[in-house]
């Protein structure tokens, strides 16, 4: 059924289809949205869950920890500096092999103070063992976030849905919202492998000595490693039901493109209509949409990259010393292929600020005209007159 839906309200609605039975909520902007609609689900009866109102985002991690444990299905949310709070419990969940959902609305992280979008806040969390997935829009939220609890439980690790702040977040848009009969057959009530029970004893969170450690990482790698073909597994069911099919990595017109667009999140709906300007002047160019970051896709990267001469990764992100994140990736994934296209990575868009249609014209252009990538990223749109040498 077609109804309209800010981005964050899409999650929530998935939530509810899902049948979380504990939520655990700290609210912090732009996040708050989502926790508020499903209290207001569990108040009124349409959710029948546990509501958790913690004093922090630690917390709140704590308590999707403990719920899981428990056996139950179970989701917070946050963002910015509330997802930098969580990190030491970040690897507890994974490591304790937790199929806990989590909604993180892409924040900056301060200082300046600044509540609008990039990506750093969850891109820095990239090596706790969460699988990352990066929705597009309102119907790529609700999606994506039925999808995680699917991935979650078949492979017993947690996941991220990461959205967009306010442009995704707070934008209204249509949303087809399935039924109740079909989500409980795309996701059957929780059936949990191992959980807090008295009469099968289980150790959690014990003290592990060198000789069983390594052992123990391995096997998070390998379910990690699982997680694009289950992704894959996942899809054909949802589309079964739903007559739409989630991609982790989705390409557009890169068969026969020169230039290939690498996006993820918002931007991406940005980027079809360039895409489509450009070819119908002749232009071949090809975008590539990255909606599974981790684990990293890189045989679908690698598979839809192959025939393009040059390739632009726009990364609304950046890791300091290194480059635009998503851009590093790419490029390790084709490094040891014989005459791969060189990687241009341009940055954009930090802290809330707009990427237009003139914005990604400008990087295509750029790309266009450079033989050689330098080995800098590329910032677009910054204003000369404020920016100022590391000396002053």
């Amino acid at each position: 059924m077609k109804q309209v839906h800010e981005g964050s309200h899409a999650v929530s609605e998935a939530v509810r289809l899902a049948r979380v039975q504990v939520i655990s909520a700290y609210p912090i902007t732009p996040q708050t949205h989502i926790v508020e609609a499903l209290s207001d689900y569990c108040a009124d009866g349409r959710l029948d869950a546990r509501f958790l109102c913690v004093e922090s985002e630690h917390s709140a991690m704590a308590a999707a920890i403990g719920a899981s444990l428990g056996g139950v299905r179970a989701f917070t949310a946050t963002s910015s500096h509330g997802l930098a709070y969580m990190h030491e419990l970040l690897h507890w969940a994974a490591g304790s092999r937790l199929p806990i959902v989590m909604a993180e609305v892409n924040r900056a992280l301060g200082p300046g103070w600044n509540i609008w979008t990039d990506q750093t806040d969850s891109l820095s969390q990239r090596d706790t063992g969460w699988i990352q997935l990066y929705c597009e829009d309102g119907q790529d939220a609700l999606d994506t976030t039925l999808m995680a609890f699917g991935l979650a439980e078949m492979l017993n690790l947690p996941v991220m849905v990461v959205l967009d702040a306010f442009f995704l977040s707070h934008t209204y848009e249509p949303v087809d919202v399935p039924d109740q009969d079909s989500v409980d057959r795309l996701l059957p009530p929780f059936a949990p492998r191992f959980r807090l029970d008295c009469e099968h004893a289980f150790n959690f969170g014990q003290m592990v000595p060198p000789a069983r450690y390594m052992e123990m990482r391995y096997n998070l790698q390998l379910a990690m490693q699982a997680a694009e073909a289950g992704f894959a597994q996942l899809a054909a069911k949802f589309e079964e039901l739903f007559g739409r099919r989630p991609q982790a990595v989705e390409a557009l017109a890169c068969a026969d493109a020169q230039i290939v667009l690498v996006t993820s999140g918002t931007v991406t709906s940005t980027c079809r209509q360039v895409v489509r300007d450009l070819r119908r002047n002749g232009e071949k160019v090809g975008l590539l949409k990255i909606g599974m970051f981790r684990p990293f896709p890189a045989d679908s990267v690698r598979r839809h990259l192959s025939r393009a001469a040059k390739v632009a990764v726009v990364d609304r992100n950046f890791s300091f010393g290194a480059g635009g994140i998503f851009a590093q990736e790419v490029r390790a994934a084709l490094c040891n292929r014989q005459g791969h296209a060189p990687v241009f990575s341009y940055v954009a868009g930090l802290g809330g600020r707009d990427i237009t249609p003139r914005t990604l014209m400008e990087i295509y252009d750029q790309t266009r005209r450079t033989a050689t990538p330098p080995d800098e990223s590329i910032w677009i749109g910054l204003d000369a007159e404020q920016v100022k040498t590391w000396r002053n």
